[in-house]
């Protein structure tokens, strides 16, 4: 029988990604969960992260720099009111598992995770599939 090939998938170059289709997600690795996320605050409130009255009282920054310091996110843009969440030294996103490489907060995932990969994607309706390995 001849050998496998196995597709490099690299998040960082769309033109290896596939073509997202339903139940796609049930077999994959959770590429995705590597790659950078940005939250708005919105999302930080639904995490549990930011009260609601903070989040209407407070300033933005001055959140941020409380999020920074507690190691959740590890960057603000004002320019655009987005949060870039922290991340494992692995590179996996804080709330994947990594026996099972599933969200733990998946009822509550920001927005962008909800939207990934059909809407907000670096090429919306394509992902960074990169197929489960059997132990």
């Amino acid at each position: 029988m001849p050998p496998r090939t196995i597709a490099i998938v690299d998040t960082d170059r769309c033109d290896t990604w596939t073509r997202w289709r339903a139940g796609l997600c049930e077999s994959c690795n959770a590429n995705c969960c590597t790659m950078p996320l940005e939250a708005a605050l919105s999302d930080l409130v639904r995490l549990g992260w930011v009260e609601a009255f903070e989040a209407e009282h407070v300033e933005e920054r001055l959140i941020a720099r409380r999020l920074t310091k507690a190691r959740l996110i590890e960057h603000y843009s004002p320019k655009n009111g987005l949060f870039t969440l922290a991340r494992r030294a692995s590179g996996d996103c804080q709330f994947l598992d990594a026996a099972t490489r599933r969200c733990t907060v998946y009822e509550r995932r920001p927005e962008t995770c909800r939207l990934h990969p059909q809407k907000k994607s670096p090429r919306p309706g394509w992902c960074a599939y990169g197929a489960r390995t059997r132990a």
